[in-house]
Formats: C-alpha cells, structure tokens, sequence
C-alpha cells in the first residue's frame, strides 16, 4: 500500500510585499499615466491586456519594470464601468444599465492605486510628495494592505 502526501502552499507564502498608494483624481487614465511618469521619473506603459475580474469588469494596467532599482511600478484603475441588459421584464426592459466594479471594493471612493513592489518608507513619502504635485489630483495616501480584504486583486 503506497502512502499519498499532500502538500498545501500557505496563503502566507503567496503573499508579496509591496506599498499601495491610492489616488484621488478626475483625470483620465492616459493623462495620469503622463504626469506621473513626468513628475516621478518613470517610465508606465499600458499593457497588451486589461486585467479582468469575473463578475467585476476590466481595469486598464500601466506598468514599468524599474531594473535599476529593481522596483515594479504598477498603476490600476479602481472603476471599471460595465453595460447590462436588464435581468427581468419590466418597464425599462429594453434600456441598457451602467454597473460600477471596484478592484478595491474597500476603497470605493479611490479613482487610481500605484503599487510600488520593493518600496521603503522613504520612496513612499517622496512618491506622494511628486503625485501631489500633479494638477488635479485631489490627494494621495498610503493603503494599509494588511487590513486588505480584496489585496488578492492587486497580486498577479
């Protein structure tokens, strides 16, 4: 009789550490991508696809791999705006609705987060120091991704 191991991979040991900083403002996303790479030096490139959540909707990435010092930049749109048909007959069956998806449903009011992997306190308080700087944006704050229900949307 041949005896089976199972192995489990701890939730613990799948999680990465990175800082997220959320951004509160109207501008569209290719206008944000422009000022942030203009104010802090990078270098955001959309991507060849959207990151899509069952049942929530699409969000535009932009990202930059920094190797020289070996930071990955990522930027997430929070909203993503789907169209639905109605679920029932009723008087407005034949009009389409507009649903909002948040990819950090904790944050709801949040437009944009940047995630910065292999971030240090110093990078975080000069990074919004320069997002703040951009016209329109509103604010910029640190996340706390240890009390983060929904941080398995960011890790990808």
């Amino acid at each position: 009789m041949s005896s089976v191991n199972t192995y489990r991979i701890s939730e613990d040991l799948c999680v990465e550490e990175f800082v997220l900083i959320a951004l509160h403002s109207s501008l569209e996303d290719h206008a944000m991508v422009y000022w942030l790479n203009h104010r802090l030096k990078l270098l955001l490139r959309r991507t060849g696809e959207d990151l899509e959540i069952k049942d929530q909707g699409c969000f535009p990435v932009f990202e930059w791999k920094d190797k020289i010092n070996d930071r990955y930049w990522t930027l997430f749109t929070n909203n993503s705006i789907g169209v639905e048909e109605p679920k029932q007959a009723d008087l407005f069956q034949n009009e389409l609705f507009q649903t909002v998806h948040h990819l950090v449903p904790e944050h709801k009011e949040v437009d944009y987060l940047l995630k910065i992997e292999q971030g240090d306190e110093y990078l975080e308080e000069e990074v919004i120091r320069g997002i703040l700087s951009v016209p329109k944006i509103i604010t910029a704050y640190t996340v706390d991704t240890e009390r983060l229900k929904s941080k398995h949307n960011l890790i990808f």
